[in-house]
Formats: structure tokens, C-alpha cells, sequence
């Protein structure tokens, strides 16, 4: 029997093709929508109050991650694809994958109309929704109340498939806003989204790898590593183009298709029925998470919407306080690979001490942001 190193080996020299691809496209592709972006002037242009770059500067950044990330799904595709194949080769089934291709499709669209000709709230949720429908309807998210729940495999057959489903719609729905607002809502400063959802992509993977080693739901384990290879592609692609000072923004369109991506990697490690790695996953994207809950608690300390933008996010906070975009870019990077080693904790750690362990991040967290000042009531003349 070979060991778990030969077997890592083998997984990942099975799917390298999917991030080299997705890699190569959205790299390439990035400088060709900068150009088209310029010469169709659409671009971002500065104002006093959420937009402080120096001058205007080109969108679609998030088409050229959307083409690098719909190239690593076509090759995944061709490799992987279950026609044909034997119940013990890794397999893509045509269902999640197109539901995931479609939802990522119309993620990017829903932001892209929003950068172009700035979306309400209402339009936008709406537009989740849809893209929620299709993940259920193609299988992906329809039961993600079993890994809430923390039933296992003898206990979830006990429930009602219908109670199941709608239980699970809301969780779903959650899941997907949550995610792509937090990566919207990160994404405030030139490569720090992008370089974010790499990392994440990395601990993500990782989690993914060793979840395939151990489980034999190979179209779930194949689907996942897919996801997680196309969206770090995709983000590595971009990411030299958006280092400070950066020649081109992801803008929503970009965000909401990498925010969708995290959410469809949760939902299919819920897909395992395992409240670990469902929440190992949570904790990699933990950054992004952060930053949501301080501004919702922030805004709602000053009595403001939750879901009015402002210039207070952490990174906001750090500028105004002295520090470089590239030092904070680095501090974030920094404590985005924190976040995702302590989510592969779980491959190691049990459920009973992981979530004890979590806790106290959590807590600990919380503790430096009041520390720091970060939810303070902000100054009427503000």
C-alpha cells in the first residue's frame, strides 16, 4: 500500500493542469480586458469618500479571473469527466460541475452590472438567490443541515428529505451572501482580496487534499479540489497586475466569483457530513470573516445601516494610523496564512478540542480588535 506522501504526490500531479491553466489564462487575459476596459472607458474613477486611488483605473479584472477560472473548470472537465471512467478513477459528474459553472457565471454578471451601473441591494439579493437555486438544483448545498447539525450519516436519514431541503435553502443562502460580501467588503485595497483569496485557496486545498486521501465520495473530492485549483488560479493570474499601485481592479465582478467560490468549497465539504472540516474551512477564511463581523458591529455602534460603505475597515484603520499599503498588504497576508494553518488543525485535531480551540481565537480576536480601537464610536465631525 502506498504511503500518505506518495498518495499527496499522486493527487497533486493528477490535478496540476487545472491550476497551471486557469493560472495562465486569467494572466493573460488580464492585460487584454485592462486594454479593452481603457478603451472603452470603463473604469473606476476616484471620488472623496469610498474610492481614495490617485487616478481613474481600468474594471473587468474580474472577467479576466472569470475566464482563468472557467479555463480550469474545462480542462478539469476534459480530464475528469465520469463518462466512461471506472468507479475507482477520480470523476467529475456533469451536474455540480455545470450547476457550479452557472452560478459562478451569473456571481460574475451580478457584479459586473453592479460595477457598471451600480445595483440596489434588492436587485442584488435577488440575483443571489437565483444563483443559490441553481447550487441546490444541481446538488450542491441541498443538505448542508446534516453537517449543521452534526448528524451523522444513520441520524440524517432519519429526517425527512423535504425538511432537509428546507432547512437547507436558508443555510445555503447564508453561506453564499456571506461569503461574497466578505470578500466584496475586503476587497479595498490594491491585491489585498486578490492575494487573500490565494491564500485561502492554499488552506483550502490542503483540507481538500487530505479529504480526498480519506474518502471514497470521489465526485465530491474531485469537484472540490477542481473549485479550490481554478480559484487560486484565477486570483495568482490577476494578482500581479493589482499590486500596489495597481494597473486594474477585480471590481464586483471579481469579487462576488471569488466570494461564490469559497462559499461552493464550504458547501461541498459539507457535502462530507463532517462538522470538522466544515468548520476548519470557516476558520481558513477567517480574514474575510473578521473583517465582515468588525464592520457590522462598528456600523451598528454609530447607528449606521449595516449595509452603508465606509472607510473604516481594519485596513482603513491601519492606513490612517501611519501605515503603508504594502505593509499592511503583508500584515494581511500574514494573518491570512495564521487563519489558514489553524484550519488544518482539523486534519490533526479532533472535533472535541478543535472547537475549544476556535473559541479562544475567536475570543482572542475580538479582545485585539477592542484593543486596537477598531469599534470605537467614531467622532461626530466624522
Amino acid at each position: 500500500m502506498p504511503s500518505e506522501q506518495t498518495r499527496i504526490i499522486d493527487v497533486v500531479g493528477a490535478y496540476w493542469p487545472v491550476l497551471v491553466c486557469a493560472f495562465a489564462v486569467s494572466f493573460v487575459a488580464t492585460p487584454a480586458c485592462r486594454w479593452v476596459a481603457l478603451r472603452w472607458k470603463i473604469v473606476d474613477r476616484p471620488d472623496d469618500f469610498l474610492k481614495p486611488h490617485a487616478a481613474p483605473t481600468a474594471y473587468l479584472g474580474g472577467v479576466a479571473i472569470f475566464l482563468g477560472w472557467c479555463c480550469g473548470i474545462g480542462v478539469a472537465w476534459m480530464m475528469f469527466n465520469a463518462t466512461d471512467r471506472s468507479a475507482e478513477s477520480p470523476s467529475l459528474v456533469l451536474g455540480p460541475l455545470l450547476g457550479v459553472f452557472i452560478a459562478g457565471l451569473l456571481s460574475m454578471l451580478l457584479g459586473l452590472f453592479d460595477d457598471l451601473r451600480m445595483a440596489s441591494s434588492r436587485f442584488k439579493l435577488l440575483g443571489l438567490c437565483v444563483v443559490v437555486v441553481v447550487l441546490v438544483v444541481s446538488g450542491i448545498g441541498d443538505d448542508t443541515v446534516r453537517s449543521w447539525m452534526g448528524l451523522t450519516s444513520s441520524g440524517a436519514n432519519d429526517l425527512p428529505p423535504w425538511l432537509v431541503l428546507a432547512y437547507s435553502l436558508p443555510i445555503t443562502f447564508l453561506i453564499v451572501l456571506g461569503a461574497c460580501n466578505a470578500t466584496n467588503l475586503i476587497d479595498g485595497m490594491d491585491s489585498l482580496c486578490t492575494g487573500v483569496v490565494a491564500i485561502t485557496s492554499a488552506g483550502l486545498l490542503v483540507l481538500a487534499i487530505h479529504c480526498h486521501l480519506g474518502s471514497d465520495r470521489r465526485s465530491w473530492d474531485v469537484l472540490r479540489l477542481v473549485v479550490t485549483l481554478s480559484m487560486m488560479g484565477g486570483a495568482l493570474g490577476f494578482l500581479p497586475f493589482n499590486r500596489h499601485p495597481a494597473k486594474i481592479f477585480m471590481g464586483d465582478a471579481g469579487s462576488m466569483l471569488l466570494g461564490l467560490n469559497v462559499a461552493v468549497v464550504l458547501l461541498i465539504f459539507a457535502e462530507a457530513n463532517a462538522l470538522r472540516y466544515l468548520l476548519a474551512s470557516i476558520m481558513v477564511f477567517g480574514l474575510p470573516i473578521a473583517d465582515t463581523a468588525l464592520a457590522m458591529t462598528r456600523r451598528w455602534r454609530n447607528g449606521k445601516p449595516i449595509t452603508q460603505g465606509d472607510r473604516r475597515h481594519y485596513y482603513d484603520q491601519l492606513i490612517d494610523r501611519g501605515w503603508s499599503v504594502d505593509r499592511v498588504v503583508v500584515v494581511s497576508y500574514a494573518a491570512c496564512a495564521i487563519f489558514a494553518s489553524l484550519g488544518c488543525l482539523a486534519i490533526v485535531v479532533r472535533l472535541r478540542y478543535l472547537v475549544p480551540i476556535y473559541a479562544i481565537v475567536v475570543v482572542g480576536v475580538a479582545v485585539l480588535v477592542s484593543r486596537l480601537g477598531m469599534v470605537d464610536l467614531e467622532s461626530r465631525e466624522e
